[in-house]
């Protein structure tokens, strides 16, 4: 186990390093989000979804919604890192006609199953996800990835009421609190107050994690995942800009690229080049 975690952790690094080169060639996109949520894709791509990388269109597979789809450097290392796309189709993040767009696209992107734009949206999706794998009578799961900021969106509250009403099981969600969105920290821009109660409240089963503790994340993911009894959340704490020291808990590094100066330093840092 302890050799799989730490395969796990550098698998996490990897994707550390291409999603700062991604930002930083494209000289735009949104590092922070991206390099907090990373540690919980890795853990859940390594053996929790259910999906064919030789495949990415199998019926049966499990969806996978980021409703945060801005922090698409992320998914992107990842789908890379088990061969949905190249590495080198990470070159083309941001390009026109690119595989690898702005957001999440799954029209571009094998292995995206959401395209992503404005926030609040993918729950709903996900639990239509969800509800259509009930009338096909499959065990195929949905989960669904949201930012900490975005759950001020009230159609979020809306399709956790819905999720508890029809008691969908097979509906998981991530909520990546790094406390930090598009222009401040949570906090000042509107407080979210007890996340856990809150989900609770609509029926959900609440668990929660230090999302940057592997061994703990997986844990974390294969209780959610196996948990049968309603929709379940997962509470994964993070840190925004999690391994780069000056975008970590900086909410300029929401949407910001490094300058070269800044890339090179991150580089060294994530253990990709000699100090």
């Amino acid at each position: 186990m302890a050799a799989d975690i730490e395969h796990l952790e550098e698998q996490a690094r990897r994707c550390r390093v291409e999603i700062v080169k991604m930002v930083h060639r494209a000289q735009a996109g949104h590092p922070g989000g991206s390099l907090s949520e990373i540690d919980l894709l890795v853990a859940l791509y390594g053996g929790i979804l259910n999906v064919r990388p030789d495949d990415p269109d199998w019926s049966d597979r499990d969806r996978f919604i980021l409703s945060k789809g801005h922090a698409s450097p992320g998914m992107y290392a990842i789908l890379a890192e088990h061969g949905f796309i190249s590495h080198a189709d990470l070159e083309t993040y941001r390009v026109k006609g690119g595989v690898c767009q702005g957001h999440v696209d799954m029209k571009w992107c094998p292995g995206v199953d959401f395209s992503a734009g404005s926030l609040g949206m993918g729950l709903s999706f996900g639990l239509g996800c969800a509800l259509a794998a009930r009338l096909d009578g499959s065990d195929r799961q949905a989960w669904v990835m949201l930012g900490d900021g975005e759950v001020q969106e009230g159609s979020v509250w809306e399709a956790a009421m819905a999720a508890k009403h029809h008691n969908v099981s097979n509906l998981k969600a991530i909520v990546d609190v790094n406390r930090i969105q598009n222009d401040d920290f949570c906090v000042e821009q509107m407080e979210v107050h007890d996340l856990e109660a809150m989900w609770a409240s609509f029926g959900w089963q609440v668990f929660s994690v230090d999302g940057h503790d592997m061994s703990a994340v997986v844990g974390a993911l294969m209780a959610v995942a196996s948990h049968d009894k309603g929709p379940a959340v997962l509470l994964a704490h993070t840190v925004k800009g999690k391994g780069v020291s000056y975008m970590e808990d900086n909410p300029s590094f929401h949407g910001a690229a490094p300058n070269d100066e800044q890339f090179a330093q991150a580089m060294v840092e994530l253990g990709e080049v000699a100090a």
